[in-house]
């Protein structure tokens, strides 16, 4: 008995807690936001803003190792942030290496964008993803929907990218082992 009052012991005292512990998985977010909050945008409805978006979608419609490398820096400003929920990156170079690296990986990599809407300087882009990776279920092709948040300088380069996807069905789900985990931790929720 005195054993099993031990082992309760650390449950009644976190309990018993005044300050609640919070697990900011968002801080690098609210920290890249908080960096760039005085970054001159576009004016709304101007040439600029549209080309902008335009080099946006363009860069992801169809990403190959060429396209990456050719229109990287002109989508991403040099101090760009970029989570894309995988991964947070800071640069252009460091983004324009991980998104290389991400096409090599797969078969293919496609985004159709469904709307684009803007608010106060940011740019919220909803899409449609198709990737068919070579690893993970080759000759497949996983569809996942996202919004993706961006904020431009007054270049019409991207110096904030977060996006907001369900990574367990883009890519964790189809890892073996991993997959049927993450699968049976949704099923019970």
């Amino acid at each position: 008995m005195r054993f099993g009052l031990f082992l309760l012991l650390p449950l009644v005292l976190a309990a018993c807690r005044t300050t609640p512990v919070v697990l900011d998985t968002a801080q690098p977010f609210h920290e890249a936001l908080a960096a760039r909050t005085n970054v001159l945008g576009l004016a709304k409805g101007s040439e600029a803003e549209r080309a902008a978006v335009a080099r946006v979608k363009e860069f992801f419609s169809v990403m190959t190792e060429e396209s990456v490398r050719r229109l990287t820096r002109q989508v991403y400003a040099p101090e760009a942030y970029l989570n894309d929920t995988l991964k947070s990156l800071s640069g252009a170079a460091a983004i324009e290496d991980y998104f290389i690296a991400t096409v090599r990986n797969a078969e293919s990599v496609t985004v159709r964008f469904e709307d684009v809407a803007e608010s106060g300087g940011n740019y919220y882009f909803r899409w449609v993803m198709d990737t068919r990776l070579q690893k993970l279920r080759p000759g497949q092709t996983i569809r996942t929907i996202g919004i993706t948040l961006v904020r431009f300088d007054a270049q019409g380069r991207v110096v904030l990218h977060q996006d907001f996807w369900d990574s367990t069905a883009g890519v964790f789900e189809h890892v073996p082992g991993v997959g049927t985990a993450i699968r049976g931790i949704k099923a019970k929720f």
